[in-house]
């Protein structure tokens, strides 16, 4: 595989990197085995204070960071700002100001007299081996290595290959934060030695953020190995507009929501469901907005809100997925300002009439495309959210939260929002997918703990486990 800064609003391709060498590979496993029991030792102290170094780091660099972002997958300039200098810091610093609680032992089980019981510890395990999307580059990688990191674990990566700029980048600023050699390392590894290095024995967890194609590859790999896993991967999530809802507000939010990172996010509202008594407003608002508010042009340029795809590749795969929906009896509306004759962009569509049996009904859209739904009434609309081979996150709106947050509890989902095109509660929640959008749980104190050896010892009747504010157990005897 080639590894390749393009930028995809010219189609230019600006720099390429070599794949790495099999000496390359063998060398990183080596240095990050060999940092593992000095950073797993390091105070967690000194461990939160180079995340802060990198946190104040990203916001200082935020316009150069953003333009790098930008320049290799075509996302809006305010959005990789917005990336490097808000959304990353902010994991980064909660991590480092919660890790203390989420890896403080506790006791429990203990006898009515406050003996015995167990001791449980959150200890790290070794190396952890993230493989990350391109979609929101700083992001994803600071999510599959801070939290391992954090808890006293090193971290290869392996970043998707049209973005080897920022991925070296972002681990270039954790060393210049004092993130010492062989914690976090950057590999343009191919898809093959990303096989071997999931079988070895030296790694002991494998996190993924990708296509549910990714996640089924990888798992089979892990699965051989015995490896623990991590995988978020695709979403088709439902946008549910009640019928107490304020129709016209959600198709706005759902507009904006929708192009966001040019529409490949994988919480991005993809199907909107909306009942029939505000169908016909929430249709025409949808409309209306998506004319004045999308214009495609130069992600650089502040007057853009339509981003190219993050690559030609990307964009012939929406294409071609909107021609065969159309092909099986959809109707597809383009919306808002027409696109350059050149680079990777879709215009902002809108899908209606598919059916069960379209082939795209079951797919992510992974682009600035709209599917909408008109459903009679609550329970059809929980139904049609729910049937679907995905269940990542999603959106109820209705001007009655609690009504909202019932319908919520029903739908078959990892996460969900009320009246908010795409939910995020930010790094104290934990985020994490169910059926084909993959396992396990990231960010949130569930993420730290996801990836150590949780382990109880055992405490005999007639002693007591007694743990200090700073984490320090000791074992005494029972008065």
């Amino acid at each position: 595989m080639a590894y390749a800064s393009t930028n995809p609003f010219t189609n230019e391709v600006v720099k390429t990197f070599p794949s790495a060498t099999d000496a390359e590979v063998d060398a990183a496993l080596d240095r990050a085995q060999a940092a593992f029991p000095a950073w797993r030792d390091t105070p967690l102290a000194e461990r939160a204070a180079i995340f802060h170094r990198a946190a104040d780091l990203m916001r200082d660099r935020a316009d150069e960071l953003g333009k790098l972002a930008t320049l290799e997958m075509g996302k809006l300039l305010a959005e990789g700002v917005t990336e490097a200098k808000k959304t990353v810091p902010a994991i980064i610093d909660w991590l480092a100001d919660t890790a203390d609680e989420a890896l403080r032992p506790d006791v429990r089980g203990q006898n009515a007299q406050g003996n015995g019981g167990a001791v449980v510890t959150y200890a790290a395990e070794g190396i952890v081996f993230s493989i990350e999307p391109w979609n929101v580059p700083f992001y994803q990688a600071v999510r599959g290595f801070a939290p391992a990191a954090i808890a006293g674990n090193v971290v290869l990566l392996k970043h998707a290959s049209i973005v080897p700029q920022c991925a070296q980048a972002i681990v270039d600023l954790f060393h210049e934060a004092g993130l010492p050699e062989g914690v976090w390392q950057n590999l343009y590894a191919t898809h093959e030695q990303a096989d071997r290095i999931i079988a070895d024995p030296r790694i002991r967890a494998v996190t993924l953020t990708g296509s549910d194609t990714a996640g089924r590859h990888v798992a089979a790999r892990a699965g051989q190995a015995a490896r623990r896993t991590v995988l978020e991967l695709g979403g088709q999530d439902a946008f549910i507009v009640l019928d107490d809802a304020e129709p016209a507000a959600a198709a706005q939010a759902g507009v904006g929501g929708r192009c966001f990172n040019g529409g490949q996010i994988c919480i991005s509202p993809k199907r909107m469901i909306v009942l029939d008594s505000v169908a016909d407003e929430f249709e025409a608002t949808l409309r209306a907005t998506a004319d004045a508010y999308t214009v495609p042009g130069d992600p650089m340029d502040p007057a853009t809100t339509l981003a190219p795809m993050s690559s030609q590749s990307q964009a012939d795969t929406v294409k071609e997925q909107i021609a065969r929906a159309v092909a099986a009896g959809a109707t597809a509306t383009e919306l808002g300002g027409a696109v350059p004759d050149t680079g990777a962009f879709v215009p902002f569509t809108l899908l209606t009439g598919v059916t069960a049996d379209n082939p795209l009904f079951h797919e992510e859209i992974f682009g600035p495309v709209i599917m909408l739904f008109r459903v009679p009434d609550e329970a059809a609309a929980i139904d049609l959210a729910n049937d679907s081979p995905f269940g990542l996150s999603g959106s109820v709106w209705s001007t009655d939260p609690a009504h909202a947050f019932a319908v919520a509890c029903k739908v078959d989902s990892g996460q969900l929002g009320i009246n908010m095109p795409i939910g995020s509660g930010g790094p104290a929640i934990p985020f994490g997918g169910v059926k084909d959008s993959g396992y396990g749980i990231e960010l949130g104190i569930e993420g730290i703990r996801g990836f150590c050896n949780i382990k109880p010892v055992d405490i005999p009747a007639d002693y007591r486990a007694e743990v200090s504010s700073d984490g320090a157990v000791s074992i005494v005897p029972a008065p």
